[in-house]
């Protein structure tokens, strides 16, 4: 019988970057509701830099995974969640910029950001997403069966 590849690798980095998006969502979700802080807290800025910063940080996640999937290696999830914070902090900017926001505001609220607990979130759930993508790739599982649907080969 033949060795089962691993899940194709498109696939595994759709899986992982639905997962990461839902993951950081909830997680964001839980750290508001425990700090009792908004994410992004600017009065000025408008709820677009944080759709903006999700949707580029989502976007560089997939792309990333899927060049860290394709490689086969656990580390390359560093460089993904790395990719990920930097999206998102450009996503701020470019989102309060593009809203109307002042500039030097947008780039502040990146930076609050970047120092909060919502940082370090965003950071453990892309990693976490990542190398449970490569992950899904590597390995070489079946489905499971019950004894009497094994061929005889097999045992």
């Amino acid at each position: 019988m033949t060795q089962p590849s691993g899940v194709a690798a498109p696939i595994a980095a759709f899986f992982a970057t639905v997962g990461f998006a839902a993951l950081a969502i909830c997680g964001f979700g839980f750290t508001s509701l425990l700090t009792d802080t908004d994410v992004l807290s600017a009065p000025g800025l408008g709820q677009g830099s944080g759709i903006a910063a999700m949707l580029l940080c989502a976007v560089a996640f997939a792309g990333t995974e899927y060049g860290a999937v394709r490689r086969r290696r656990y580390t390359a999830a560093l460089w993904v969640t790395l990719a990920t914070l930097a999206a998102y902090l450009l996503g701020v900017v470019l989102g309060g910029v593009l809203s109307g926001a002042d500039a030097a505001a947008a780039i502040g609220v990146a930076g609050e950001f970047a120092l909060s607990w919502y940082a370090l979130v965003l950071a453990v759930t892309s990693a976490a997403a990542a190398w449970a993508g490569i992950a899904l790739h590597r390995t070489r599982a079946r489905r499971p069966e019950w004894p009497w649907e094994r061929d005889e080969d097999d045992e």
